[in-house]
């Protein structure tokens, strides 16, 4: 650790060390400046241990890997689809090495990160200068740098003992059919272009195909206007009946919900009448924002009264037309103007991505929800970023298991890796097709079948015969094997605050080969996956942990660790390992 000079006068500076336990080892570092608007930077040098946590990113690998360099910048929360080198929706400020050493920086700084690859270091840094934070109300824009450094015996246990110090844990556990049953979105297959058609063809189509469903995500765009809490009655005419039908039948539907009101929004007078949107910094006039569809006011979720009139309309929607729950998209910083103000004021502009989370709360079995900063007590499905239909790290296949792995250290177990296949978008599909493409498709959905939830959208009929009996194979194989263990996890979840998702170090925490495996992961400690994620392969190496595994084809691995080379892997199938007792 190497910290920055001072010669402003007086600062405030110590480190304390605390001994909390024989095998743990804490200390408290902080310097605190008296001269405003200064800057403290400390530089961490990682060295050859191997990093975990931070944030949901862009390009996300396991364990982090950071190129170029990159100065400090506000460690906020950010929508990495549309602005590729910021950091995510989900964050936390808490990193874990492999030489057991966890990081936590104390919620009072106004932290920025920045790095420097070719010496391997980190920039730690608090400003209130050029920045989205602000001091907290009264006090001097006075910069302090204070975190905590614990060192234990190894990852794992260390990991523990920082989840169970620093973060919340989920209270409940979302719908059991969420983990036992795929989702299925409008989204990718039909964007904007939702109608009341259209939605009753999809649900026909899902049960001719024989497919079990938790529920059916209506996406962006069912109403006139956005901020329009009701239906189209053009491209709806009869939602009421339509509703009514679909719940005989045994759909239970959510709808896409954001924190916006388009300034055409019959809600827009309303919200301006009573206050309810983020002002501009005078505090009188709302402040507009441009997000993908448009130009509008955003809730000001810090505001008692625009938090009850959301949930109101949100109650009211779900009592008119038997709506089960929400999908809450957005509610990035990023979204929020350069300078704003709001009811009460943010020192840390992040804190509003969390009062978005808490609007889930009333709708946790059936909610998902795509920001994450000290959420973890919100129990319900955190979704990843939209994924591209591409094989690559870069919002690709490859980067689903470090997203999801990460996000799990980062203390939120429930998990939704967005659509199979991706999101089928013009710029973001490889090949020529608009539907993503077959292999990718069936590898995609292949891994999905492994994860805390599933989603399907680009629905298998879209492909062929093989495609179909493939997603019905891995759709059975869910509720069979994998959805018994997620529910038992998820139920001790609220215990131990442990990972449903774990790395493969997770069980063998001093392998430093387990300490770079990035496609491969664990559901608890007993079965352990690893797809098949390159372009035209049936085959892949596999890194076999010390204990006893029976593969999926009965081989008996006693004689471990060991790596398997060229493992033979067919278009239909995934190679898992369950633990031998």
């Amino acid at each position: 650790l190497t910290c920055t000079r001072s010669d402003k006068g007086k600062l405030n500076f110590f480190i304390h060390t605390v001994k909390l336990k024989d095998t743990v080892m804490c200390y408290r570092v902080r310097w605190e400046e008296f001269v405003a608007d200064t800057v403290v930077r400390q530089t961490m040098f990682w060295d050859e241990a191997h990093w975990y946590g931070g944030a949901e990113m862009a390009v996300q690998r396991w364990p982090i890997q950071l190129s170029g360099y990159q100065e400090p910048k506000p460690f906020v929360t950010s929508d990495v689809y549309s602005f590729r080198d910021s950091f995510g929706g989900i964050m936390e400020r808490y990193w874990l090495s492999s030489n057991a050493a966890a990081i936590k920086i104390n919620d009072s700084v106004p932290f920025h990160l920045g790095w420097n690859s070719t010496e391997k270091s980190l920039f730690f840094e608090a400003r209130y200068n050029d920045s989205f934070y602000k001091p907290p109300l009264g006090q001097p824009p006075f910069p302090e740098l204070s975190y905590r450094v614990c060192v234990g015996s190894d990852v794992t246990s260390i990991h523990k003992y920082m989840v169970r110090r620093y973060f919340n844990k989920p209270s409940k556990i979302p719908s059991e059919s969420a983990f036992r049953y795929p989702i299925w979105s409008t989204w990718a297959l039909y964007k904007t272009d939702i109608d009341q058609d259209k939605l009753v063809v999809f649900t026909e189509n899902i049960k001719r195909y024989k497919f079990n469903c938790s529920h059916i995500e209506i996406d962006d765009m069912y109403s006139k206007a956005y901020g329009d809490y009701d239906f189209d009655p053009v491209k709806f005419p009869n939602a009421t009946q339509m509703f009514k039908q679909m719940k005989e039948e045994g759909f239970k539907v959510t709808l896409w919900i954001h924190p916006f009101i388009n300034y055409n929004s019959v809600n827009f007078g309303v919200g301006i009448e009573r206050q309810l949107f983020i002002k501009e910094p005078t505090g009188k006039l709302p402040a507009m924002v441009q997000w993908w569809n448009g130009i509008g006011a955003i809730l000001d979720f810090t505001n008692p009264s625009a938090r009850e009139w959301f949930q109101n309309n949100l109650k009211r929607l779900r009592s008119k037309y038997s709506i089960s729950s929400f999908k809450f998209d957005a509610g990035e910083t990023s979204y929020l103007p350069k300078q704003f103000s709001t009811f009460r004021p943010l020192s840390d502009p992040s804190i509003f991505s969390r009062r978005y989370t808490e609007m889930a709360i009333q709708f946790y079995e059936r909610a998902e929800v795509r920001v994450g900063y000290q959420s973890q007590n919100i129990s319900c499905f955190f979704r990843i970023i939209d994924r591209d239909s591409v094989w690559g790290y870069e919002l690709g296949l490859k980067s689903l298991i470090p997203t999801v792995l990460t996000i799990s250290m980062l203390g939120y177990p429930f998990i939704l890796p967005d659509i199979i296949g991706g999101n089928a978008y013009p710029n973001g599909t490889s090949g020529v097709e608009e539907k993503p493409d077959r292999e990718l498709y069936i590898r995609w959905l292949e891994l999905s079948a492994f994860m805390p939830s599933m989603q399907f959208s680009v629905p298998p009929w879209l492909y062929d015969k093989e495609v179909i009996e493939i997603a019905q194979k891995f759709t059975e194989l869910r509720e069979s094997l994998v959805a018994p263990l997620l529910l038992e996890l998820a139920g001790e979840v609220t215990d131990t605050g442990d990972p449903i998702i774990r790395p493969i170090w997770w069980i063998s925490p001093n392998d430093e080969i387990a300490h770079k495996i990035d496609s491969q992961f664990l559901i608890g400690d007993t079965l352990m996956v690893a797809p098949v994620l390159e372009i035209g392969k049936q085959e892949r190496d596999v890194y076999i942990p010390a204990g006893k595994w029976r593969s999926y084809k009965g081989e008996l691995f006693q004689k471990t660790p060991i790596h398997v080379t060229d493992y033979p892997v067919d278009l239909d199938e995934v190679a898992y390992f369950i633990w031998v007792s």
